[in-house]
């Protein structure tokens, strides 16, 4: 399955079983967003990255970036505690890694999922596209998932099991996943 065809089952069940989450996220990136980034970031985006982002870029509005934080985004999805980075939040994340600077993080490697302090998420690597993950304090894993696509097929099968009444950790109320 590509990388398009993974997302759009996400947005499809987030839409099916927490419509009221699924009104919030915002419109795709644009192609000059996407160049810009790139340019300042010094690196290409991998292309299913940038696949991705040009159909949801998952920045907040900037009156609800809170400069307090090192991430911010749409909490609870796609699970507690973490959230889906915007192409806006990529790049300040990846000028200011907490791990970057020395052995334990490399250039090719670009956030798209994080806490809010930046201390544990995946990125993709730029060079083949595969997912890894990072956690301050612990071994990065690199090829945890072989492509963005396979890693959005998990997140799917996580929002079909939350439907089913199967997740023992979320449920839905009001149209909005609940965390407990």
């Amino acid at each position: 399955m590509s990388v398009t065809e993974s997302w759009s089952r996400v947005m499809s069940l987030l839409r099916e079983h927490a419509p009221a989450d699924h009104a919030d996220l915002p419109g795709p990136a644009t192609e000059q967003m996407l160049a810009a980034a790139e340019e300042r970031m010094g690196i290409s985006l991998h292309g299913d990255l940038r696949t991705w982002l040009l159909q949801n870029n998952l920045d907040l509005p900037e009156g609800d970036v809170d400069d307090e934080v090192a991430c911010c985004g749409f909490d609870g999805f796609p699970d507690e505690g973490s959230f889906f980075l915007g192409i806006r939040a990529m790049e300040r994340l990846y000028a200011n890694h907490p791990l970057s600077g020395g052995s334990e993080w490399r250039e090719e490697w670009i956030p798209f999922q994080s806490d809010r302090d930046g201390w544990m998420g995946q990125f993709i690597d730029a060079r083949d596209g595969r997912i890894g993950r990072w956690f301050v304090g612990a071994p990065t894993v690199t090829g945890e998932y072989a492509s963005l696509a396979h890693y959005f097929d998990s997140v799917a099968e996580m929002l079909t099991r939350i439907g089913a009444g199967d997740y023992p950790v979320c449920s839905v109320a009001e149209g909005r996943l609940v965390w407990s």
